[in-house]
């Protein structure tokens, strides 16, 4: 053998070395390439984004992780944690080759404590688990647009929902966190045990470990009103200035969104939205019935030709933005505005309009999601009183570098209005700059980051 062969054959050995080594400790547990299942248990939520790790295991228990986690350390291997893969896209710079993935999909169960009005979620629950669970106590959560988005990563990260400017950000409803550290050991993290790492990890998350469970305070919301308000989208420029307009002086107690969508034809959909392009309005409003029909009373008096906005039970509020209720493939991008005026209002429009673009967005922002609460994390609060969102579909990877052009034109269209701030839970996409999301509290979280993983053993989707 020469040298030459033998240097070839190092990497195949020490590769080898690792996989004996996570079999021996974790058996059928890890899933490595080529095995039955490997390919189903790495392919995330975003279908757009094609992930090849070293392994995957998927841990039924807290102990599980712990397993895991030394077993990854022994064999010199990485470890990502993923609960869903909603934002797999923002981990796909990252090398996984030498990562082992650690799929929660299967650590899943939500206790609810209704005198408390808190909840006791596992790692790698969805929102519609805790929304089943509350509902039965008149609660329901923070909880974002979509009932299958995971409640960890989610909520650690931010958490931008409907309930927002009235009650800010879902990462300040987390009183505490379950932890599996880079030494393999299982911490309870909260404002009276181990307070650095409970700051960091609302919103450094999975940068520093494996979060098995969090405790989550829920809101004492039984109905909401709530819906849809639908145009044909040669009104949007009509009724994208009204919004605009009557978001300036909407009270705290309305969360609402602004989009222009152009849906394909497609037949399990209705007709009032298969093949057309509209512009809807979407969202929840904490006030009596009275109080709300008041409220939305300038938009309705554009005259929609759909109108969904009644009193609805908390659980339903989750599929008012009629986000895929299956994995789909698509590529976002996104950025916070300081305001909207009216020249601002024309760019969105004109923007909606680039070739490729799915759905562009304006989601109302201010209020509470301004206000940092006493005692917040690495992240409590965002800046801006505006966020744009850009979304173009991927039907297959040759469609990747356009889609992902088009988004990106439909954001730089507003750069104009743009402030310093990003939304971590809106980052699906390598290439962010992720300390404008955490301004002021990125060094000290760098460091903690160093003080908790000195090795770099966690490969998180939005890294610190």
């Amino acid at each position: 053998m020469s040298l030459n062969d033998l240097a070839l054959d190092v990497p195949h050995a020490a590769v080898a070395a690792a996989a004996a080594e996570l079999r021996a400790a974790l058996g059928d547990r890890a899933l490595l390439r080529g095995d039955a299942g490997y390919d189903a248990a790495r392919t995330p939520w975003n279908l757009a984004v094609a992930q090849h790790p070293f392994a995957v295991v998927i841990p039924e228990s807290a102990q599980d992780v712990v397993d895991v986690v030394r077993a990854a350390t022994l064999s010199g291997l990485r470890l990502a944690p993923q609960s869903t893969g909603h934002g797999a896209g923002a981990l796909s710079d990252t090398d996984l080759a030498h990562t082992v993935l650690v799929s929660l999909r299967s650590l899943r169960g939500v206790t609810v404590d209704p005198e408390t009005r808190t909840a006791r979620v596992l790692g790698g629950s969805l929102w519609n688990d805790v929304l089943e669970a509350a509902a039965p106590h008149g609660l329901t959560a923070l909880h974002g647009s979509a009932g299958d988005v995971s409640v960890v990563g989610y909520s650690l990260s931010g958490g931008l929902s409907f309930y927002a400017r009235a009650h800010g950000l879902a990462v300040n409803a987390v009183r505490a966190v379950e932890v599996v550290t880079a030494d393999g050991s299982l911490v309870r993290a909260s404002a009276a045990e181990h307070p650095d790492l409970f700051w960091a990890l609302r919103g450094g998350s999975g940068s520093f470990g494996v979060v098995v469970a969090i405790e989550i305070d829920l809101l004492a919301v039984a109905d909401v009103v709530a819906g849809m308000l639908l145009w044909d989208a040669s009104r949007a420029s009509e009724v994208a200035h009204a919004w605009a307009q009557w978001t300036q002086s909407a009270p705290e107690t309305a969360t609402t969104t602004l989009r222009i969508l152009h849906i394909p034809q497609m037949p399990e959909l209705p007709p009032f939205l298969s093949g057309r392009s509209v512009v809807v309005i979407d969202g929840a409003i904490e006030e009596t019935d009275a109080a709300a029909s008041a409220l939305l009373g300038p938009l309705r008096a554009l005259q929609p030709e759909v109108d969904t906005f009644a009193r609805i039970p908390a659980p339903a509020l989750v599929g008012v933005h009629m986000d895929p209720p299956e994995p789909s493939p698509s590529v976002t991008w996104h950025a916070v505005l300081g305001e909207l005026p009216a020249r601002a209002v024309d760019a969105f429009v004109e923007a909606a309009q680039t070739p490729g673009i799915f759905v562009q967005e304006l989601r109302h922002l201010g209020g509470a999601v301004n206000r940092r609460p006493e005692g917040g994390g690495a992240i409590a609060s965002l800046d801006g009183e505006y966020l744009v969102h850009s979304i173009a579909m991927v039907p297959a990877p040759e469609a990747a570098a356009p889609a992902t052009a088009a988004v990106r034109a439909g954001v730089a269209a507003m750069v104009a209005w743009r402030v310093d701030a990003l939304a971590l839970t809106f980052v699906d996409a390598p290439g962010a700059d992720r300390s404008v999301a955490f301004g002021a509290a990125w060094a000290r979280l760098r460091q903690l980051k160093l003080d908790y993983d000195p090795a770099n053993l966690f490969a998180a989707a939005r890294p610190v």
